[in-house]
Parts: structure tokens; C-alpha cells; sequence
């Protein structure tokens, strides 16, 4: 069934200024042709409310994405309670894979929803997640279960970090430019904070009224339901636009342009601290703290690590304001200064073994990972804006400067993500070469102190190949 709509205020618009009204034209499967956010008068009497209908689903469904994506993080800890005797290295494998495969993952993801459509792949994207959600539930449930299987079914949650990327590809079809900022960054603060629910939801489940032992199966199970609340969602009220589609030849540009690949490398520094620091943290205090890894509440168990991606998922709003006020490439050596000084907080205080230290310092480190997050995310297109002033571009070839930019917002999303996999090696091969993690801070610190580098030799001190604009 076709039906076709067109608001009477567009047709009145439309008669005024001469210009052609927006008609949107609805078919089964929840499809609609001829959507324009860009046209004012339709954007306020209707596409408004489409859009923020398509946001809300977008972002339960890329929250659910992430909790699953994360969940290893948490239930690793709990493995030695509930029998399992994997080693500490076997741990960190566990707790990394995930963030290798979502990272792998958002490449294909990146065009899914040009291929099947918003919704569609929505409802595909947000099913996949009871696989590893399932298969979770029965593994952890008997001690005897292999690390290759457990390992598998851990790669499995990468299903979960792919979804950042169709989403946010989803979404900016959505909205006009003017307010695509707004719209991508709630819908990625709503994916980042999934992380810091199932560090604290989790523990609190599994021990409920569990008595002496731990119903730890339910970790997986316990997200069931919402997933299929998701997917009816997604059924029900989400949409299909006819217009968005891929890029690939975009794509294929923006990875020949050097400032995707060190734009990348900032991005690895600052979200790839964040989502790797977040999935270790629970096994960090763990291991230093094992006193303070679940803190006794009636009859449940909190785990305190929630605070740390709660709190970086909080700060990443507030980088990209900052961005837009004193300049992105700013913001970033600002953040990564910070965090230089928190890896080597964590460093000179840990010989104290204090807990209200160790947390305090890691806090501060969310927090920079969290602002640089958003800085460094918002410092991508105004890097291409600023080579199109440089190489003098207009009219065809300024259009395609302008998607080889939105392409790259995609790519570097994507290749930032496998720091979730490179945080949590380099601590398990300090922990295993010197059986402490100082080598590896000692590295972050070092890292860090190279990011910041670069970004000023690049992004601040004015150059012509970026129009001696400030980044």
C-alpha cells in the first residue's frame, strides 16, 4: 500500500516563496520517499516528530547494544566465584575480544542500513544481541564449560559495538545539518552510558536473594526481555528512508586522506581509553582491591567500577560544547594532558594501596577520556572544512570534500573502537612480563604525552594546509 502526504503548511510555503512543496510519499514496510529535514517548514510540522520518534528507538536499542557489548567486562570478575579457574591472562582475552570484534564490526555496519533500511536493520541489529545474550546465560552456567567456548561466545557480544555505527549512520539521515550534532550526540551518550548500567545492574542481579551462591546465568538472561522490546519498537514505530544511502566511493576517498589516519589516532587515544578502560576497570579493582570489588547492599552486591564509564559517558557532552567554544584540538591537549597526569597518579599512588585514591585518580582519567571523546569526535569535520578552504574547492568537488567528511565521521568511529582491544593486552602482557601494571601506565602516560604532540604540531599551530584555520 502507497499513500502519499503532503502538510498543507508545506503547500502554503510552497505557494508563497515558489519553491516545491515536500510530499512524503509512505509504503509498506514502514518506507518513505521524498524526506527532506533541510526544508523548514516541513522539518517544524512534521519531520520533527518522525525524527525524534526514530531517535528515541535508535537510542534504546544502541544502549542495549552496549550493554551486551560490555557485559564480559563484569562477568569475568564472577567467574572465580562461580567455579571457573581461568588464568588472569584468559581474563583479559575474555574482556578484550569484544571490543576487537565490535571495532571489526562497524565497518560492515557502517553501510547495513543503506542496504536494508533504518528499521529494518534496526530490528536485525537489536536480534542479533540475543545470541550472545543466550549463549551467555547457558555458558556461565556450568564451571566445566572450555575457554575456546566461553572465548567464542565472548566475540559473540561484538554484535554489540557494531551497533554504534548503523545507528548513527541511521540517524543522520534523520535530522537537518543544523541540529545533526545534537541529534548523533545524544544518540551516542545513550550508547556510551549502557556500559556503566551493566557494570552496576549486573552485580546487583545475579546476588539478589541469591543466598551463598551466585545466579549468574541471569547476567545474559536478565537482558532478554528488553531486547525484544527493542525489536518490537523498532517494528512499531521506527521508519525506512528511501534516501539514505551508502557511500562508498566517500569512503574509499576518505581513507586516502592522511587527516582521517591521525584523526583516527586521536580518536584511539580518547574513545579507545574510554570503552578499554571502562571493560578492564572491574578486573583492575579486582586485582588491586579485591576487597572493594562488590560492596555488600542487603542482599545484593554493588560493584563501584560503574562509576567509571558512568562518569566518562557524562563528561563526552560537555567535550564537544567545549569544542565548539575555544576549539576542538584545544579541548584534546587539554584532555590528554589530563590524562597523562591521572596514568601517572595511578602510578606513584598505587604503592599505597589506597582504594579512595585509586578511584579518585581513575575518575579524573574517565572524565579527560570522556571530554577528549567528544572534542576529538567534533574536531573531524572541521578539519575537512578547513582543507576544502586550503585546496580553494567549490561548487561539485566542495560537495564531495562534504561526504568524504561524513564518510570519515563513520571510519573513525570505527578504527578509535579496537582501543577496547589494546588497553586491556598491553595490561595483560605488563602483568605478565612483570607481574604488575605499572609498565603499562608507565606506556599510557607516554602515549598520551605523544597524542597531545601531534595534536598541537597539527591542529593548533596554524598551518596552510588547513587555511591556517583553528582547529
Amino acid at each position: 500500500m502507497t499513500t502519499s502526504v503532503t502538510s498543507p503548511q508545506v503547500g502554503t510555503d510552497a505557494a508563497a516563496t515558489g519553491s516545491t512543496p515536500v510530499t512524503l510519499t509512505r509504503r509498506s514496510g514502514r518506507w518513505i520517499d521524498g524526506w527532506n529535514p533541510e526544508d523548514g517548514v516541513f522539518w517544524q510540522s512534521e519531520g520533527r516528530a518522525i525524527a525524534r520518534r526514530n531517535l528515541g528507538w535508535s537510542i534504546f536499542a544502541e544502549f542495549l547494544g552496549f550493554i551486551v557489548w560490555q557485559l564480559w567486562s563484569i562477568v569475568v570478575v564472577m567467574l572465580p566465584a562461580a567455579g571457573f579457574t581461568f588464568s588472569s591472562s584468559e581474563a583479559f582475552w575474555l574482556i578484550s575480544l569484544p571490543s576487537l570484534v565490535g571495532a571489526t564490526m562497524r565497518f560492515p555496519y557502517t553501510f547495513m542500513v543503506a542496504r536494508f533500511g533504518g528499521r529494518n536493520w534496526t530490528m536485525i541489529s537489536a536480534g542479533l544481541l540475543l545470541i550472545p545474550s543466550i549463549l551467555l546465560g547457558i555458558v556461565v552456567g556450568n564451571p566445566e564449560t572450555p575457554f575456546g567456548v566461553m572465548l567464542a561466545v565472548a566475540a559473540l557480544a561484538g554484535f554489540g559495538g557494531g551497533n554504534f555505527a548503523s545507528s548513527m549512520a541511521n540517524i543522520t539521515y534523520f535530522f537537518p545539518q543544523k541540529e545533526k550534532g545534537w541529534a548523533l550526540g545524544l544518540n551516542a551518550a545513550g550508547g556510551n552510558i549502557g556500559t556503566a548500567v551493566a557494570q552496576f545492574a549486573v552485580p546487583i542481579v545475579v546476588t539478589a536473594g541469591a543466598a551463598a551462591t551466585l545466579n549468574i546465568s541471569l547476567a545474559g538472561w536478565m537482558w532478554v526481555p528488553l531486547i525484544l522490546v527493542a525489536i518490537w519498537g523498532a517494528w512499531r514505530y521506527m521508519d525506512n528512508l528511501s534516501n539514505a544511502k551508502s557511500d562508498a566511493a566517500a569512503s574509499a576517498a576518505a581513507l586516502r586522506e592522511p587527516h582521517l589516519w591521525l584523526l583516527a589516532l586521536l580518536y584511539i587515544g580518547t574513545f579507545g581509553s574510554f570503552i578499554g578502560f571502562a571493560s578492564v576497570f572491574p578486573k583492575l579493582i579486582a586485582d588491586q582491591f579485591p576487597e572493594f570489588s562488590t560492596i555488600q547492599v542487603g542482599q545484593a552486591a554493588v560493584s563501584l567500577a560503574f562509576l567509571g564509564a558512568l562518569v566518562g559517558s557524562l563528561a563526552r557532552p560537555y567535550g564537544g560544547r567545549l569544542a565548539d567554544r575555544v576549539g576542538g584540538a584545544r579541548v584534546t591537549v587539554g584532555a590528554f594532558t589530563v590524562m597523562a597526569l591521572g596514568a601517572l597518579s595511578l602510578v606513584w599512588t598505587m604503592p599505597l594501596h589506597n582504594f579512595g585514591v585509586f578511584l579518585a585518580c581513575f575518575l579524573v582519567l574517565f572524565s579527560a577520556t570522556g571530554i577528549g571523546n567528544g572534542s576529538t569526535y567534533r574536531m573531524i569535520p572541521n578539519v575537512f572544512a578547513a582543507r576544502t578552504l586550503a585546496l580553494g574547492i567549490e561548487g561539485e568537488a566542495k560537495v564531495r570534500m562534504q561526504r568524504k567528511a561524513a564518510a570519515a565521521l563513520g571510519l573513525i568511529s570505527a578504527i578509535g573502537a579496537y582501543g577496547g582491544f589494546v588497553i586491556p593486552q598491553v595490561l595483560n602482557l605488563s602483568q605478565q612480563t612483570t607481574g604488575a601494571y605499572t609498565g603499562a601506565f608507565y606506556g599510557f602516560v607516554i602515549a598520551y604525552a605523544l597524542l597531545l604532540t601531534l595534536t598541537i604540531a597539527v591542529y593548533i599551530v596554524p598551518r596552510r594546509s588547513l587555511a591556517g584555520q583553528r582547529i
